[in-house]
């Protein structure tokens, strides 16, 4: 079996984030936001890549396997049905998705790999949906909390 790391980062800082994934063996973050801005500091797409590099790992951002706006907006307020439903319409029974997801497991089962996105709780967060496809592809789930 391979394994799949995922995280969120609200209530983290950037420390605890890179310990979190040094201890559990991660080789490379895969950012699935589809916007990788964030108003929280170090969270950003190039503020997080840098601050990974210098750790010596790897970042990845795999914006086409982001959650639409609706789909955000549906996780906000805390209807994970609808955002699974979203997510799954307009992104992952895509063809774009579809690939996407395919370059995802190849990433993550050539190194250790964590999906990032912001929710702490992985069942409210798209990472999860993400994560169950790729069990049925052979990987193993484990969620950080950092």
């Amino acid at each position: 079996m391979k394994t799949l790391f995922t995280i969120g980062y609200e209530g983290l800082d950037s420390e605890r984030l890179l310990v979190a994934l040094r201890d559990a063996g991660v080789a490379t973050l895969a950012d699935v936001r589809a916007v990788a801005n964030s108003r929280k500091r170090g969270f950003s797409k190039t503020a997080l890549r840098t601050s990974l590099e210098n750790a010596d790992l790897g970042y990845a951002h795999v914006r086409a396997l982001g959650t639409p706006k609706a789909g955000r907006q549906a996780a906000r307020a805390h209807d994970a049905a609808l955002m699974r439903r979203i997510y799954c319409e307009e992104v992952l029974d895509t063809a774009d998705g579809g690939l996407a997801l395919d370059e995802l497991c190849a990433l993550a089962a050539r190194a250790p790999t964590c999906l990032l996105c912001f929710e702490r709780d992985p069942e409210g967060c798209h990472r999860r949906v993400l994560a169950e496809r790729m069990a049925s592809r052979g990987f193993t789930t484990i969620d950080l909390f950092g």
